[in-house]
């Protein structure tokens, strides 16, 4: 596959899901934004045990730092939750 084939949401989630070490993880573009450059996420990893809020969503800026920079424009919503809190 291309960078010209793979969506900013697609790298957004193989990102995601690098760095925190999971599967569970899902990246939404806006409905009225087709280029995908506002992103709603929910992911569910280990890597958040033990941390609050701010901490998680740190976590999952941090692996999206590059995108952030370009592509990426805004994260509308962030969903981040251990296994325990997704059962």
């Amino acid at each position: 596959m291309s960078s010209q084939d793979t969506s900013i949401v697609d790298i957004c989630c193989k990102k995601i899901s690098d760095a925190l070490e999971t599967d569970n993880v899902k990246v939404q573009g806006a409905f009225d934004d087709p280029n995908g450059s506002h992103v709603s996420i929910e992911v569910v990893s280990e890597k958040f045990e033990g941390k609050r809020a701010v901490q998680r969503q740190q976590l999952v800026y941090k692996a999206l730092w590059e995108e952030l920079k370009g592509p990426l424009h805004a994260v509308d919503s962030m969903v981040c939750k251990t296994p325990e809190e997704a059962e």
